[in-house]
């Protein structure tokens, strides 16, 4: 009697893991992904917290154990938690490829050490394929486990590897929107839209740092969902806001501020509107001369705690300088950051959506499209689509790289258009004194 052999019959047990920041709709991306396994009769195993148990293997020292390292589900724990907050199986921000920077690096045994812990975890737990659910530094480690398997011997086991791309900050190459961005904006524009009636009520001017790292795509959700008069990201330094300083275009705090009063100004003689809102991203913290970032420390990927910096509240004290300096006047002006209480919000409809099919896609992949090596995507009206590692990471520097706004871009323009039109206020110069209002 002939039997029908069923798509991608080699995966019979996969691994997920999530690790970098929080998202909202992780949990969606994870029961979907999960569900689609089990009702195939496949099982599938949650690893806990990242790849900080997984990196410290050791068949003798540290063996994985169920229920304290990793959970194989059943049903019942996925049941009803594609809406839920925070993280089934938790994360962190371990990172078992520091410190390889080229292909050569993944021949040096030391290296490669925590790799190839990853793998031996993952070998002896009969992992057939990972579900890597995470940012661009997750993608770069899924594309150096990736990667390392390929230079092992040919009879040596795999396991095969998609992943998803996980980051409020929209900032990913390779995927129109990611899960957790629009979840993120909603939170902070409500957010924003409160502080600017605070603002109103007190005549003063509340400048908001928004989280989104480098890229300006969540400061400019903020701003234009929560109608700000004003928004910067990195992507708007041009020579009126920087300074030439060690062979490199930096920040220049006066002139970002003079921008900020110049707008406070022109709303004053304008329009008789004395309170506002001004968004800052936070990756132009990493713009500004190294005496303000050199003593800051780096996590596990080399990234600065941009955070740390709090530039909001110390734009804000900028600019309550110049302003009674151009005015003669003073004006309360409050600097705070805003994310953290984002990344774990109830998800978004579109985000509990775009998550679910991410995870169904991670499935697709391995089973039906034979996949490995691919980040899974969507376009248009969540269409699946399947991206090479190749075409995402670097093949020199093994590097993911930043994806910013495009200038003149429709988005751009969208956000330019919508805040207070700082071209219409040239009237004003800096040293003049306003009109009475």
């Amino acid at each position: 009697m002939s039997t029908i052999s069923k798509k991608g019959e080699s995966i019979r047990r996969v691994g997920v893991i999530f690790a970098g920041g929080p998202a909202p709709a992780a949990n969606a991306v994870i029961s979907a992904a999960a569900t689609s396994f089990l009702e195939d009769d496949r099982q599938v195993v949650g690893f806990f917290h990242g790849y900080s148990n997984l990196q410290e293997y050791h068949p003798v020292t540290h063996r994985l154990l169920p229920d304290k390292h990793y959970r194989v589900f059943n049903e019942k724990d996925l049941r009803g938690i594609r809406n839920s907050r925070g993280i089934l199986i938790g994360t962190a921000r371990a990172n078992p490829g520091k410190g390889i920077e080229n292909f050569r690096d993944l021949e040096n045994p030391e290296k490669v050490r925590r790799l190839s812990n990853v793998y031996s975890a993952l070998i002896d737990l009969e992992i057939d394929a990972l579900i890597s659910i995470g940012g661009d530094d997750t993608l770069k480690t899924a594309n150096l486990l990736y990667e390392y398997q390929k230079r092992l011997p040919p009879a040596a086991r795999r396991v095969r590897i998609v992943h998803v791309p996980k980051t409020i900050d929209n900032d990913y190459r390779g995927i129109d929107f990611t899960f957790g961005f629009f979840t993120a904006v909603d939170v902070m524009a409500k957010e924003l839209q409160n502080l600017r009636a605070d603002a109103i009520a007190t005549s003063s001017y509340f400048l908001v740092e928004t989280m989104g790292r480098k890229a300006g795509w969540l400061s400019y959700g903020v701003a234009i969902a929560g109608e700000a008069n004003l928004v910067i990201g990195v992507e708007d330094i041009d020579e009126s806001l920087s300074i030439e300083e060690g062979g490199k275009r930096c920040l220049d705090l006066g002139k970002l501020a003079d921008r900020i009063v110049k707008l406070m100004i022109g709303r004053e003689r304008r329009y008789d509107k004395h309170y506002g809102t001004v968004v800052l991203a936070e990756g132009l913290a990493e713009a500004l001369p190294d005496s303000y970032v050199a003593s800051l420390p780096r996590d596990e990927h080399g990234h600065i705690g941009l955070g740390r910096i709090d530039l909001g509240k110390l734009m804000a004290q900028v600019v309550m300088q110049r302003y009674e300096q151009q005015t003669g006047h003073k004006k309360k002006v409050t600097g705070l950051q805003l994310g953290y209480e984002s990344r774990c919000a109830p998800p978004h409809a579109f985000d509990v959506m775009l998550g679910s099919q991410l995870g169904i896609g991670a499935y697709r992949a391995l089973v039906e499209e034979g996949l490995d090596g691919h980040m899974v995507s969507t376009q248009g009206q969540l269409q699946l689509t399947y991206v090479p590692f190749s075409d995402l990471v670097n093949q020199e520097s093994l590097r993911t790289e930043v994806r910013f706004i495009e200038s003149g871009s429709d988005f751009h323009r969208l956000a330019r258009f919508l805040e207070t039109r700082t071209d219409r206020l040239d009237d004003w110069a800096p040293g003049s004194r306003p009109e009475s209002t």
